[in-house]
């Protein structure tokens, strides 16, 4: 394995710096060295590299295409270090600043805001800029550091770590159950009253699988909204069938004010805006962030921190 001593690094130096202003005399002056301290290191890293990185005139410096290869390569291994010793610099510092995070209105609300005050009392050197909403922010053109997403990502230059799974199912409250029946097979919900999330593609339209085996059902019923707690208070109401994710209801179905139906079948994930499309296939609660190599260590401890109260997950145990 080559190491790259003290003098290489400098060789490295004087040939950006001359790249980058165009010429020795720029270059000397930005590095505060004589021109031809760079000239002859620049020289002498062209030797132990055995190619010519520099086309040199009497009125201009150019890089050769290897000198170009070369510049890129070495930019990004310089940026590599500079993040390495940043990162371990703040690996043994007390993580601090502002961080923004970007929540799903209706899990942020119910899963994450009551833990926040418990992440401010153990790090309270980091202040919290927290937003709930659906919409699919652009974390890099506005400035989050961490989002929590819902469903299947998009491929993307984000970095994800998984917090758990997310599984849609079939509820209804025992009354309505009692009332009109309890539906065995998907073909069963025909004539049933379902409650419609507005923000789904295709909210009357439900899709289940079984296997190979794959359904689709229209239904209709007395309420169609983009807000889920109304969906919520109405299935407990006794006023319909809901589709769901799992995490929604975890307190409704432990306490026992809604019961699951259609167990057998899985639920299609048809996500709505801001997410990724239907159909069928692995759908997961995500936290996000930027691809940046260098990662703050307050963003470090919050998604270490966040990790750690979500598993296992409190909506399959909730108290």
């Amino acid at each position: 394995m080559h190491e790259l001593s003290d003098q290489g690094l400098e060789e490295v130096a004087a040939f950006l710096a001359v790249l980058d202003t165009g010429g020795f005399a720029p270059a000397a002056r930005v590095l505060n060295r004589d021109a031809s301290v760079l000239s002859r290191r620049v020289s002498s890293l062209e030797r132990r590299l055995g190619v010519r990185l520099l086309e040199r005139t009497t009125r201009r410096v150019t890089a050769t295409e290897a000198g170009r290869r070369f510049a890129d390569r070495a930019r990004t291994a310089l940026t590599l270090l500079a993040d390495a010793e940043r990162e371990a610099a703040d690996a043994g510092a007390i993580p601090q600043g502002t961080m923004r995070l970007s929540l799903p209105e209706a899990f942020g609300r119910l899963w994450v805001a009551p833990l926040l005050p418990d992440f401010l009392t153990a790090f309270p050197r980091v202040r919290i800029e927290a937003f709930y909403s659906d919409r699919f922010v652009d974390l890099v053109g506005e400035g989050f550091d961490l989002a929590i997403r819902i469903g299947r990502l998009p491929d993307s230059s984000l970095v994800a770590r998984r917090l758990g799974a997310e599984r849609r199912l079939v509820c209804a409250a025992p009354s309505y159950l009692a009332a009109r029946g309890f539906p065995r097979e998907p073909a069963d919900l025909a004539g049933h009253d379902a409650l419609l999330f507005a923000l789904f593609d295709s909210p009357s339209d439900w899709h289940f699988s079984r296997g190979r085996e794959q359904v689709r059902v229209r239904l209709s019923g007395p309420l169609l909204t983009d807000n889920v707690d109304s969906l919520v208070h109405a299935a407990v109401a006794g006023k319909g069938l809901l589709v769901c994710s799992e995490w929604l209801i975890g307190r409704e179905l432990a306490g026992g004010r809604l019961v699951r139906v259609l167990t057998d079948w899985e639920v299609g994930s048809d996500a709505g805006r801001g997410g990724a499309k239907g159909g069928f296939g692995e759908a997961a609660i995500h936290l996000v962030r930027p691809s940046g190599r260098f990662t703050a260590g307050k963003t470090r401890a919050f998604a270490d921190w966040i990790a750690e109260r979500l598993s296992p997950p409190p909506w399959n145990h909730p108290s």
